[in-house]
């Protein structure tokens, strides 16, 4: 697993043994980027459910100002760490927060602090045919918290499987979907206010 463009690409990034961490393939990455093209330059980023922060560090090393890393698990936060220092990307770019991922929604939105990028890849969800899902990608786009973090222009990035109906609440509207084998990533920005 690598950064794949800007100023870090070629990086090989670390990852934890064991199946606690399912980094979003490097294929998938390529895809999101070509697909946010410049509107990383210049952005500040927050990545939910960081495992080894690889979306986040491909955002910094193609030109975002500033990224939030939003990881659990403390083991895992270390590795984002380590990442960032193999990247050799300044310190100051990236908070690392070790917490629940709707703990630092609602305590970010709190702070008032916003976000052009959003990015959640979290722990894939069951098949659900004849019932809403209530997986972790669900839960990401009915939380009216994340609401308050995104900029008017900005876009959330969702990663779910493909087997988990996701209901789109009103507020979203989504401009991409990209798929690649099991995996699905929908791009989403907020409706205008009618």
């Amino acid at each position: 697993m690598r950064i794949i463009a800007g100023s870090a690409a070629g990086t090989i990034l670390k990852v934890p043994k064991g199946f606690d961490v399912r980094p979003t393939p490097d294929l998938v990455r390529q895809a999101i980027f070509n697909s946010l093209g410049e509107r990383v330059v210049g952005a500040r980023v927050v990545e939910l459910f960081g495992g080894t922060g690889a979306l986040t560090l491909e955002c910094l090393s193609r030109g975002a100002i500033h990224g939030v890393c939003v990881e659990k698990s403390s083991k895992h936060a270390q590795f984002i760490r380590q990442n960032l220092e193999l990247a050799r990307l300044p310190s100051s770019m990236l908070d690392v927060r070790v917490q629940d991922a709707f703990t630092a929604i609602a305590q970010l939105a709190a702070a008032e602090q916003k976000f052009d990028l959003i990015v959640a890849d979290p722990p894939y969800g069951e098949k659900n045919v004849g019932r809403r899902s209530t997986s972790l990608a669900q839960q990401m786009l009915d939380c009216t918290d994340l609401l308050r973090l995104i900029t008017p222009e900005g876009r959330f990035i969702l990663g779910h499987t493909k087997r988990d109906t996701l209901t789109l609440p009103d507020c979203w509207e989504e401009t991409k979907m990209l798929k690649h084998g099991d995996t699905v990533m929908r791009f989403f920005k907020l409706k205008p206010n009618p």
